[in-house]
């Protein structure tokens, strides 16, 4: 079975850091786009970034742009969100998502998702 293990949240001061990982199982890791979406209480769950495992492109929403940033280590089956300057807008809880191909999970056509990990940011 595909398995998606999400970890790395807490609760930060604005301004802090936070790395996210995820683990996958169960599936051919580089032949699909993972990355990250979140979702705060009352809000519709939004796209955050994705990566191409096969080759390495990336997509960030704009409100991120410039703070976040995604990877992959392939040899772990393993995409990381390095989050810096949070802000308390980050709040939300994060949920790693992978696609068959980019396009795809740009209109969250996605095949698998993890189970997600709270990320606090605080004033």
């Amino acid at each position: 079975e595909v398995q998606l293990v999400e970890s790395g949240g807490g609760s930060v001061q604005a301004g802090g850091s936070l790395r996210l990982s995820c683990v996958a199982s169960g599936y051919t890791f580089d032949d699909h786009t993972i990355g990250w979406f979140r979702q705060a209480p009352g809000k519709e769950r939004e796209r955050v970034s994705c990566i191409s495992s096969a080759d390495g492109s990336t997509y960030y929403t704009d409100s991120v742009k410039g703070r976040f940033t995604i990877s992959t280590d392939n040899a772990k089956n393993t995409v990381y969100l390095q989050m810096s300057n949070l802000k308390p807008e980050d709040t939300a809880t994060y949920y790693c998502a992978a696609a068959s191909d980019g396009i795809n999970w740009l209109a969250h056509i996605i095949d698998y998702w993890g189970q997600g990990t709270q990320v606090t940011v605080s004033s």
